[in-house]
């Protein structure tokens, strides 16, 4: 049996795309739609540092990119993923266990006090977003 060549690299090119799509977690749009609650004053300040060490990876309110995951899901609700488990990721980073997106390297500079107002801030989302 003679099989085409154009349907050889047609396959070839659609199975490309399927890996890339798989390995770098899908699109540019966040991952999903965020509610966002009118934000406590600790709130506020988890946005602010949240801003400026993790939305570029998990979006403006944390609804995820193509770089990372949303953490609006119930994977990272309080009882599998504890605060406990928001500071040692700052810290050491994290290797890739629940999404495609690669390991996560720890946060240079963040300190404790800093990572406990950004997880009030994704709690207040998680809760104003049914997660928990």
């Amino acid at each position: 049996m003679k099989i085409n060549n154009n349907w050889l690299w047609l396959g070839a090119a659609v199975l490309a795309g399927v890996g890339i799509t798989y390995l770098t977690g899908g699109n540019d749009k966040p991952s999903v739609d965020v509610n966002v609650p009118n934000l406590s004053a600790s709130g506020q300040e988890g946005f602010a540092l949240f801003t400026s060490n993790c939305s570029a990876c998990h979006g403006q309110y944390a609804g995820g990119t193509s770089n990372g995951p949303p953490l609006i899901h119930k994977v990272y609700e309080p009882n599998h993923h504890g605060d406990v488990a928001f500071q040692r990721a700052a810290r050491f980073g994290v290797r890739a266990h629940h999404w495609r997106f690669g390991n996560m390297p720890p946060v240079k500079g963040i300190k404790q006090a800093d990572v406990t107002k950004i997880v009030a801030f994704v709690r207040e989302l998680q809760r104003a977003n049914g997660i928990y």
